[in-house]
């Protein structure tokens, strides 16, 4: 049994991250976080030439070495008519819930970012006041809240929004470290996509088992699983490999 585990740690969780780790180290990053570059990526179109609300889901790999494990998440909101975004995200310094600290698709420490996803028109209606009223009850907004390991950090922020907008749950990445951090000591309840099941240890143990989260294992943060509904294997360092997120 002892073996099992030990070979199953090593393939499915060991190796990705040693592979991605040594593929990470060949890839031009900042030096620090004075010479990144945070500006826009030019993903998004002008808010004054979108007249329909929008709600984008965004990420980027973290800077420097914990981009070998992690993205950074946040959400960009337009209302309909708005002539600017919104971006909201939790940061690791000053006060940890930041709104309009950067641009809405600003690299993340020189990294592209990713759209996840994306809700229009009605849908996003709809979506906008539920992410105000996740927003403003963020428990962990305070300055020192924020927590690199295991959280919670700027994806149990993203993470605890998608409990409440549940649409928003399939853009949860595997290298989102910190999204299963949910209270301290013990979760048990709902998966963040309402459609399964969820069972966390402080954010470091847990299992996830939904129609929209497939199955994911989480072991001291690092994420492993496979996603049926839209095909992939979940991979730490790696992430999804297989069907894009839904955009």
């Amino acid at each position: 049994m002892l073996r099992a585990f030990l070979a199953m740690f090593i393939l499915v969780f060991l190796a990705p991250l040693a592979t991605h780790g040594l593929w990470w180290q060949l890839q031009p990053h900042a030096s620090s976080y004075a010479h990144a570059d945070w500006s826009s990526a030019g993903l998004l179109p002008q808010a004054r030439v979108v007249p329909e609300a929008v709600v984008h889901f965004m990420a980027g790999r973290a800077g420097r070495w914990k981009g070998i494990f992690a993205h950074h998440s946040w959400l960009v909101i337009k209302p309909k008519g708005a002539a600017a975004y919104q971006r909201y995200d939790v940061v690791g310094w000053g006060r940890a819930l930041r709104i309009d600290g950067y641009p809405p698709d600003g690299r993340w420490y020189g990294n592209t970012p990713e759209i996840l996803l994306t809700l229009r028109g009605s849908a996003a209606e709809r979506a906008i006041p539920e992410i105000h009223r996740a927003v403003a009850a963020y428990p962990h907004a305070a300055r020192g809240a924020y927590l690199v390991w295991p959280g919670p950090n700027s994806n149990t922020f993203v993470a605890a929004v998608a409990r409440q907008v549940p649409q928003l749950a399939p853009a949860l990445l595997p290298t989102a470290i910190g999204k299963d951090f949910v209270v301290w000591p013990v979760y048990a309840g709902v998966a963040p996509s309402g459609t399964g099941l969820q069972v966390s240890l402080g954010g470091v143990l847990g299992l996830t088992v939904g129609s929209i989260e497939g199955v994911e294992i989480n072991l001291l943060g690092l994420v492993a699983g496979i996603d049926w509904r839209r095909p992939a294997v979940k991979l730490p360092g790696w992430g999804r490999i297989g069907v894009a997120t839904i955009h």
